[in-house]
């Protein structure tokens, strides 16, 4: 008992700081490197780089939402960790089936995108799309620097509830068909409360409440971050398909 408590001490000081959470986080790093493995069946590795920095994303997700009353913190991150890869598996999946390596070329073709491939480059498809998502992920984390944003901060101001999930994506849907919105939020890199409020309808506190997360889907919307909107929509429990 003394070391749950222990525990969650620790993990009520990092809903309040960022030093404490980055803390915690570089603590379990074991416990997150074994979920991870418990899921993939391999060692968490740089070739398994994704899957990793999701289980750390959902560890962080774990800590600001813990309660007291929810049992042990450690089995409520166990299950937030698993969750995420499961949504992320599922997403790669998805992501495969748009380009088929095993289509033919073309009509009356009978080799395929496959057939093209160097012998020997085993795990080719597995590798381009972890690839292209690190890229991406990375290149979207520098940009919202330039905001003053982080990935974690993104995270923590997700909406959590679905009919603020709903408000938030119908404010994204009236910027994405005003494009002077997106003009001057890229130009002023602010979020433009004002005619957000006024072409969607939304209430200017919600808005103001999830500035990051908002912040972050219309950039996401304005670079074309294909993966990178797939992913927000994913962690905030929404559908791209939606927006």
């Amino acid at each position: 008992m003394g070391g749950e408590h222990a525990i969650v001490h620790m993990v009520y000081r990092a809903k309040k700081d960022a030093l404490a959470a980055d803390e915690l986080i570089s603590q379990y790093m074991n416990f997150i490197r074994s979920e991870t493995a418990r899921f993939t069946h391999a060692v968490p590795s740089e070739g398994r780089d994704d899957e990793l920095s999701i289980a750390m994303f959902a560890f962080y997700e774990a800590v600001q939402g813990y309660e007291r009353g929810r049992g042990s913190f450690l089995s409520y991150a166990s299950a937030a960790i698993r969750n995420r890869l499961v949504d992320y598996n599922r997403k790669e999946e998805r992501h495969k089936g748009m380009v088929s390596y095993d289509a033919p070329l073309g009509d009356g073709e009978e080799h395929t995108l496959s057939d093209m491939i160097p012998a020997g480059e085993d795990g080719m498809k597995q590798w381009t799309v972890r690839e292209a998502t690190r890229e991406e992920l990375e290149e979207f984390a520098n940009n919202l620097m330039e905001y003053g944003l982080s990935l974690s901060e993104v995270a923590d101001n997700c909406p959590k509830q679905e009919r603020t999930l709903q408000a938030c994506h119908k404010a994204l849907q009236a910027a994405r068909e005003n494009p002077g919105i997106l003009d001057r939020f890229v130009k002023s890199r602010r979020l433009p409360l004002a005619e957000l409020t006024a072409v969607s309808g939304v209430a200017r506190k919600t808005l103001e409440r999830h500035r990051s997360y908002m912040m972050a889907i219309l950039l996401a919307y304005t670079n074309g971050y294909e993966i990178i909107r797939g992913h927000l929509c994913q962690v905030s429990g929404g559908k791209e398909a939606s927006v």
